[in-house]
């Protein structure tokens, strides 16, 4: 029995968590897929985060203890209840049963702020855009799909970033892998095309594919670049990729990804590899591709590896398991003093 491959995706309020989850569950197959966003577990509802006065990055806002027993049950492949805030009109809304499926994708606002939630997950990813461009994606998605005024999605970024620099941006420090999508250089945010570089800070905590070709991969027209740098004063690797990378070069990384892939892994949908809604038209970007394709290797690669591993049941399962051996010896020793 293989237990369910669990991927944390954290970053601020319009960091991007949602395309990319959304790009990972197309990529991997919604079949095979459950997506869980750790928003839902808000305390309060919008009318009464006004009135109470707080906001919902705060962890006071949040069941975090309810969010851990659901990790760790979701880990064992154990079902959960799950709460529901509907976020077009910040609502808390009827309860949604969830079964496990494969590979679990858990997006959020504090998905890695407890010690207990981080064990759970096989890879950790903290989206981490420029503020600048953050807070552009921010106001075009609460005013098209939750009911605010740029006015009023402005008020509220003024009142929440004491929580964002409080509570998000500490978990940063615990991210595998930090995702950071930006415009280029003298390019206006505003005014980009959807063509934005990546930055990927690899963190040595979990293996990633072999890119070494790209250490001397550093003409001025190759798009992509590695470099060994530090973060928080730890070795990383540095993995550049920008908006407009010659197709050659981007097919070469993909190659490369792909040949570390383990044999007999479920297959991708590439067909929907690095696509991205634009102003209601269907984009693609490189950067985005190969942004998802390295994180669905890291999946690929710990179901592989989980499944040469014995899959341990939960505490309560061993209980059971423990008291039917202890009835079932007292049923023997019965029977031989019974028999003489």
């Amino acid at each position: 029995m293989r237990r369910p491959i669990m991927l944390g995706i954290v970053g601020d309020s319009a960091a991007g968590k949602s395309t990319l989850t959304g790009g990972l569950v197309n990529l991997l197959g919604a079949d095979r897929v459950t997506h869980i966003c750790t928003d839902d577990y808000h305390k309060y509802d919008r009318k009464e985060r006004a009135q109470i006065g707080i906001t919902a990055l705060h962890p006071d806002c949040n069941y975090l203890d309810i969010m851990e027993q659901h990790l760790e049950r979701l880990h064992y492949g154990l079902p959960i209840l799950k709460p529901v805030y509907d976020h077009s009109n910040g609502t808390l809304v009827r309860p949604e049963y969830i079964m496990p499926k494969e590979f679990i994708i858990v997006e959020g606002l504090l998905g890695f702020y407890t010690r207990v939630m981080r064990q759970f997950y096989d890879v950790k990813v903290y989206l981490n855009p420029p503020e600048e461009l953050r807070r552009i994606w921010k106001i075009k998605r609460d005013t098209t799909k939750r009911g605010y005024t740029a006015e009023q999605v402005l008020e509220e970024l003024v009142k929440r970033e004491p929580d964002s620099e409080a509570f998000i941006r500490p978990q940063r420090e615990f991210a595998d892998i930090i995702v950071t999508f930006y415009p280029p250089k003298g390019v206006d945010p505003e005014k980009i095309d959807g063509h934005l570089n990546t930055r990927l800070v690899l963190r040595p905590t979990i293996p990633h594919p072999d890119f070494s070709y790209l250490i001397d991969n550093r003409a001025e027209n190759s798009g992509i670049r590695l470099e060994l740098g530090r973060d928080m004063g730890k070795p990383v690797d540095i993995l550049e990729i920008d908006g407009n990378v010659p197709e050659e070069e981007a097919l070469r990384l993909e190659e490369t990804i792909w040949k570390h892939l383990p044999k007999g892994v479920p297959p991708l949908n590439l067909d929907r590899l690095g696509r991205y809604l634009d102003r209601n038209e269907i984009k693609h970007s490189h950067p985005l591709a190969l942004t998802q394709l390295l994180l669905a290797y890291h999946l690929l690669r710990a179901y592989d590896e989980n499944a040469t591993i014995p899959f341990a049941p939960p505490v309560d399962a061993l209980s059971r398991i423990r008291r039917q051996r202890e009835l079932s010896l007292k049923e023997i020793n019965t029977e031989i003093k019974r028999n003489g």
